[in-house]
């Protein structure tokens, strides 16, 4: 403190009040023994290099956990995706652009995954997407041949080169135009129907493949590499340039959901919470507006439905995601009454895949299921106009149990594919015995 009239640090008065601010030591009593001095150790040195030793160095570093929070959006673009493609409304398509949301989670796992060398990723990540893939064709491929499919006929020896899109889907793998009979048990356009979701696990192994040089540009240039994707779709989406065949639709969605995947990359790089929540939120806004604007200029046959509008649908979901992940709270745990989903969640997440690849298919089963109400005896003679009327919903409720089916039948195969030990209903309410500390274990056998 500085006193009035009195120079700073200035030296005090002389006086007896004095007090030297090192007094001089005791006397030392005459007699007094000290034991002898320890020699000196000798000096350590120690590398210039080296980390000053202490406890978060020495510990090993921590595995960042599940965040509970993108695993809930994954759960419900799941669930979202299973119930549009039953009953058809469009409007879901702009309620909740799932396939936005479910491209932007990847991404930024993606990103988080990158911090290891970039060919192991790529490499961990095809592992576990392709054996559920070989699943699914193992089943659906043998049916399509069982059917009189003849695709040598048809298309020439170009087909095999197009078959191992069921071994490493680059581009999109071949299928029956019809199959099946008309009031058969399956339907003339199954294989187009049951096939059909295998675009997305295209897309995904296009942007898994290219996102070590996405991430690099997107770190250099982040706005530029995060709008970069909708131009291209601007050029592609409104039929400016035209790329024809398999090929143009797999440079289109990659087009399309490019932007959502590149967001996860904000998201896991934490440039989102660098940006004013107010600014990403306007600015969403604005695009989301424009995505609107534009599909009411352009609505095709089936109305609002933003999968058939490709720059409505690239704007819309990108604004969408923004909002989603700008506001995201990152839990460790599911909050209040959301802790009662916990389980369903949990299964939903360790089996995204399996979900999504057959839900299509037993979603035709379910109808066939629903039919045959009819043929119970005093059901179809007293219930025909409820059944008729409540058809869709029941049809929708009969689906989780056969789903439940499927993943207990392949769902191990996600296990097998990620490296762990299979398990046929993996919700997290039954501890794993390979994660529980091995003193624990023993503690517990001498127990029994």
């Amino acid at each position: 403190m500085t006193y009035p009239n009195q120079p700073p640090f200035a030296e005090p008065a002389p006086g007896p009040w004095n007090i030297p601010q090192n007094p001089p030591p005791p006397p030392i009593p005459s007699g007094t023994q000290f034991p002898q001095a320890r020699q000196p150790l000798p000096f350590q040195q120690v590398p210039h290099e080296a980390p000053a030793p202490g406890p978060d160095r020495d510990e090993p570093a921590k595995k960042p956990g599940r965040d509970r929070y993108l695993d809930l959006l994954r759960t419900v673009a799941l669930v979202r995706v299973v119930v549009f493609h039953l009953f058809g409304w469009a409007w879901l398509t702009v309620l909740f652009p799932s396939m936005g949301v479910m491209f932007a989670l990847a991404g930024s796992l993606m990103a988080r995954s990158l911090a290891r060398p970039a060919w192991s990723v790529v490499r961990d990540r095809l592992r576990r997407l392709l054996p559920p893939m070989w699943a699914f064709a193992l089943v659906v491929v043998p049916v399509m041949f069982a059917l009189s499919w003849k695709p040598v006929r048809e298309e020439g020896l170009w087909w095999f080169v197009r078959l191992g899109c069921y071994l490493l889907p680059v581009g999109s793998p071949p299928f029956p135009e019809e199959s099946g009979s008309t009031g058969g048990f399956l339907e003339v356009s199954w294989a187009d129907q049951g096939v059909g979701p295998l675009w997305y696990i295209r897309a995904y192994l296009w942007f898994v493949i290219a996102s070590p040089l996405l991430l690099r540009a997107f770190r250099k240039l982040p706005w530029v590499t995060l709008l970069a994707p909708i131009g291209l779709t601007a050029v592609l989406g409104t039929d400016l340039v035209t790329i024809p065949g398999a090929t143009g639709e797999a440079i289109l969605d990659f087009a399309v959901f490019g932007s959502c995947w590149i967001l996860g990359f904000a998201h896991n790089d934490g440039l989102l919470k660098q940006v004013p929540r107010y600014l990403v939120v306007s600015s969403a806004a604005i695009v989301m507006g424009f995505g609107i604007w534009w599909a009411s200029g352009h609505l095709t046959e089936e109305g609002w439905n933003l999968d058939e509008i490709p720059l409505a649908q690239a704007t819309w979901s990108l604004g969408f995601c923004a909002i989603l992940l700008v506001y995201a709270p990152s839990w460790k745990q599911l909050p209040g009454k959301l802790a009662g989903w916990d389980s369903v969640i949990t299964l939903a997440n360790n089996r995204a895949v399996t979900i999504y690849l057959w839900h299509n298919l037993l979603l035709m089963a379910s109808a066939q299921l629903v039919d045959e109400l009819w043929n119970v005896p005093w059901v179809g003679d007293h219930l025909d106009s409820y059944l008729e009327s409540s058809y869709t919903v029941l049809t929708l409720i009969a689906v989780w149990p056969l789903l439940g089916l499927a993943i207990l039948a392949v769902g191990w195969v996600e296990d097998v594919a990620a490296r762990r030990r299979p398990r046929l209903w993996p919700n997290g309410t039954r501890k794993d015995p390979e994660k529980v500390p091995r003193a624990r274990r023993d503690d517990g056998a001498r127990a029994r």
